[in-house]
Formats: C-alpha cells, structure tokens, sequence
C-alpha cells in the first residue's frame, strides 16, 4: 500500500494518444498550449508556462524576480529540499524560518521578526519562499502584507496544494508568483512537471525565454544569456489536461479520506491531524502527529506496525536547518518544525485507494492502538 501513488486510466490514455498521434511529442504543441490555458483558468491567474518539474518553475520565478549572489531567500525549515535548492540555483543564501505546530507552514510572526532582522543587518531579502504543506494554503492573509510592508516578493511553492484555496483564493495564486508540481505522487500528474502562474505577463515572458534555452527570435541559434531546457513536453502536457478534469473528484476523495482518519483517531489521547479543520486544504496527504508523554506511543511505532503489514507511511519532511547539506545556515527558530519531524507520520491518502484498502490501513491502525 503506497502513500500517495498516481491514477491513471482511459481518459488519460485518450489524451496521451491524441498527442502521440498528432505528431506533436516535443516541448511544444496544442496540448501544452492548451494545459496552460487550462491551469491558468483554474487557478485564477492570467498566465502560465508549463515546466519541466516544479522546481524549475520555482528557479525561474526566483531569477525573474530578481534572486542572485549576494541575496536571501527566506525559505521555510519545513518543506522538501527543493525549496531551498531552487534559491541556491540562484546563486542566492538560504534562510530558514520555523513553522506554525499546528499547519507545518511558516509561521508569520517569526518571519516578520526574521525579516527586521534581516533589514537590520543589511541583507537584500530577493523573496520570500512560502510553502503550501500538504495541499494546506500557508496563512497568505498575514503572509502577504507583511512582506508587502518589508518591500520583499513572494514566490508561492504550491507543488502540493493544486485544488486547494485560501480564504476562496486559489493555492497558486499568490504573490509575485505560484509553482505548481505534477509529479507521479502529486494532485494531479504529468508523470513529472510543473506549472508557473503569475498575473505578470513580463514575468511569464521572461520565464518562458529562459526555459527554452533563453533562444533568441531569429531563424539561426542564437543566445546572449544563459538559458534552461525546463519546458514540459506535448505529450505529457495532455496527460496534464484529462487529470485536470478529475480534479474535483480527486481533492474530494482524498478529503474523505482524512474524515475517516480523523473519526478514527478522534478519541485517541495525544493525537491530532496536521491542519486539522481547515476543510480549503485538498488533502493531499493525512498528516497526524503524536504526543508521545500522552499517547504513550511514537509515531515511529506506529510506521513500524505499518510498515509489517506493507503500508507505506513517511515521517514529515526533515528540516532544512538539519540537512547536512545546509548544515550552519542562517535560521529563525522555536522547535516547532522538529517536532513535527519527529512526532508527524504521512498515513496513504492516494486517490485509487479502493474500499477495501482503505479498510486494511484503518484495520492496522486499530490493531496497533489497541496493543497499546
């Protein structure tokens, strides 16, 4: 049983053959025209380019707003190391800021307090780097006009959270600019691929310029800047467009999904969902975390119970702060976000999951807290 595996079936694979015949099988054509259209319609912003993967999107969207040597990204401690790799690309440093306990997105009193400082020591802040934890919207209320007032542009990582909203404004559509991602285990997939979205035309424009290799418009190859082979291709552009159309479905079955773990764990002591009650998330993954002095129990127990009976399950993401590879970086922290690395656990809340698979997970769970 597998965490979050991707669901595919004859309307994909109506859409992928329509591309493959049509002869369009580059990184060019009337489906990936079209999947951008598409995206940019759902999520309510006027353009879009669409990537190799959402890491290149959040690269582009760095460099377009202006991120390079000598500059900071504000980067939440909490999130996948892409996040933060995007803003190294740039050529840009890292800094980490710690999360809310009770969402795992960045909290926005440490970033106000992170950007002062920041100021108060004279570092240029390029952006700030917002993540949208498993398809939960970070508090863009708060968010956006605090880093209004610091004069600091936000580039919005919503890899996970397509389908979700914010106070009725769609996961994507915040700031300066949204990246999407489309890989085999997110919302909807690509197989691999991203989306960047921005009101911005000039933005997208350059976005578009330099992930085509930063070609220039004349008949021969001709560059003055360096360029990225970042665009996603015709044919997985049209695996893009028939999984945009299960959308809803799918954010309301992995939304039904985290009713049944909450009814599940509702009279456990020291357990809770991450986000739990913010019912604009999509749900991507069902994230619970335990209080080990009051559940009597760790949430490495439980992914070991699991684990037995082949479940897959995954603690939360480890911060960056604690990755060897950014070992010594500049971070504003409390503690919050490893706790949730090591008191989280990311329970399967894949779309195809059937009945009866639902009810094997549920089945393992029940077992090991009445072990307990």
């Amino acid at each position: 049983m597998l965490l979050s595996p991707p669901d595919v079936g004859p309307l994909e694979e109506s859409y992928v053959l329509d591309a493959l015949r049509s002869g369009w099988v580059a990184p060019a054509g009337p489906h990936l025209e079209a999947f951008e259209r598409e995206v940019a319609e759902r999520v309510g912003c006027g353009h879009a380019v669409a990537l190799a993967s959402g890491t290149a999107g959040l690269h582009l969207a760095l460099l377009a707003v202006g991120a390079g040597p000598g500059d900071v990204v504000v980067v939440p401690t909490l999130t996948f190391v892409a996040t933060a790799n995007a803003a190294v690309y740039t050529g840009a440093e890292p800094v980490f800021v710690d999360c809310d306990p009770a969402t795992g997105n960045v909290d926005p009193d440490l970033l106000h307090e992170l950007l002062r400082e920041l100021r108060t020591l004279g570092r240029r802040v390029a952006a700030v780097l917002p993540v949208d934890m498993f398809g939960t919207c970070a508090d863009y209320s708060r968010i956006l006009p605090i880093c209004a007032d610091a004069e600091v542009p936000v580039v919005e990582d919503a890899a996970e959270a397509l389908g979700a909203t914010h106070h009725g404004r769609a996961a994507g559509s915040f700031g300066r600019a949204g990246v999407l991602s489309f890989n085999g285990n997110k919302i909807i997939t690509t197989s691999g691929g991203g989306m960047l979205l921005s009101d911005d035309a000039d933005l997208i424009a350059r976005c578009r310029h330099l992930s085509t290799q930063a070609r220039q418009p004349v008949p021969h190859y001709e560059h003055v800047e360096v360029g990225y082979n970042y665009r996603l291709s015709n044919v997985l552009a049209a695996l893009g467009r028939a999984q945009l159309h299960r959308l809803d479905d799918i954010v309301a079955r992995r939304r039904w999904l985290r009713e049944q773990y909450a009814k599940l764990f509702a009279a456990v002591p020291g357990v809770r969902l991450l986000a739990d009650g913010d019912w604009e998330a999509n749900c991507w993954l069902t994230t619970v975390v335990v209080d080990p002095a009051v559940a009597g129990w760790r949430a490495a127990d439980l992914a070991a119970h699991l684990a037995a009976q082949d479940i897959e399950t995954r603690p939360v993401w480890k911060p960056m702060h604690l990755q060897p590879v950014f070992g010594g970086a500049r971070a504003l922290l409390t503690g919050a976000a490893e706790r949730l690395f090591t008191d989280g656990l990311t329970l399967p809340s894949g779309y195809a999951m059937t009945e009866s698979q639902l009810a094997r997970v549920l089945d393992g769970i029940e077992q090991f807290l009445k072990s307990r």
